[in-house]
């Protein structure tokens, strides 16, 4: 490459900068606090006040509800919702972090993708996903090749033909939901995406997925990798950051389980206590 696109490429992420990339939304559970239907309190109800809230409140008194078990029993239930939710966000900014240090992308914005459509109210929607691999903005050259091969074998699987500008990716922790509205949004995008000539992909850290959402996606002719440690890199996510983009990305998990365990630990005993 020449000297100017050197220079012009983004400063490559350190592992440590990487690591704090995945762990910083999940520090935002420490501090949930459930908000027992008092929708004006952003912040959430703290104990003392959920002690006089259900003790003034006879019927639940008379139950026995108005005790300490009984908040931590709330905090809980809505942390452990708010634990993947911030899990899934530290896999999207960490996997987009890896776009952009392994393609060289001299601007961040390419590796974001979204679109316009209407809604309901025929008022304007912007709908984004999480990665996108842009084949004219990658500077490093193998990536590049390794990129397109990749993509024109996975292709050949879904019987598609291979796409102008790349791949966009829809990144998430696990997926165990079989919600309607959300399979039907996800095929959506699927074919937004194909018409603005993207092949999607989605992105699954967890190797936990039903196999008939699988199965749908895949006859969309939506991509998907899930994250098991064998398989190609058409199917493993893991295979897939290592063979295509140059990134070891369970090696990354394997030496730094040892911090993430620490952070979740500490997460789970501030949820499960009052």
């Amino acid at each position: 490459m020449a000297g100017n696109s050197e220079e012009a490429r983004m400063v490559v992420a350190t592992e440590k900068e990487l690591l704090k990339k995945f762990l910083d939304p999940l520090k935002v559970c420490k501090r949930y606090k459930p908000k027992f239907g008092q929708g004006n309190k952003e912040e959430g109800v703290s104990l003392p006040q959920f002690l006089d809230l259900y003790g003034a409140d006879p019927f639940y008194a008379w139950c026995g509800l108005d005790s300490e078990l009984m908040y931590a029993a709330h905090k809980a239930a809505g942390g452990m919702t708010s634990v993947y939710r911030q899990l899934g966000i530290g896999c999207e900014h960490l996997f987009r972090e890896v776009i952009i240090n392994s393609t060289g992308y001299t601007d961040r914005a390419s590796a974001a993708w979204s679109y316009k459509t209407k809604t309901g109210a025929g008022k304007d929607k912007t709908l984004s996903l999480d990665g996108r691999l842009k084949l004219e903005d990658i500077q490093d050259a193998a990536v590049k090749q390794r990129v397109e091969s990749w993509l024109a074998e996975y292709c050949r699987i879904l019987g598609a033909e291979v796409p102008a500008h790349g791949a966009v990716f829809e990144v998430r922790q696990g997926y165990k939901s079989k919600d309607s509205k959300r399979q039907n949004g996800d095929i959506d995008n699927i074919a937004v995406a194909w018409a603005q000539g993207y092949m999607p992909v989605f992105a699954i850290f967890s190797a936990q997925i039903d196999g008939d959402l699988v199965l749908r996606y895949r006859n969309s002719r939506g991509g998907m990798l899930v994250g098991r440690t064998d398989g190609a890199s058409t199917v493993s996510l893991f295979a897939f950051t290592r063979d295509v983009l140059g990134f070891n990305l369970s090696d990354f998990f394997r030496r730094n389980s040892p911090a993430i365990k620490k952070e979740v630990h500490e997460t789970l005993e501030a949820l499960l206590s009052a």
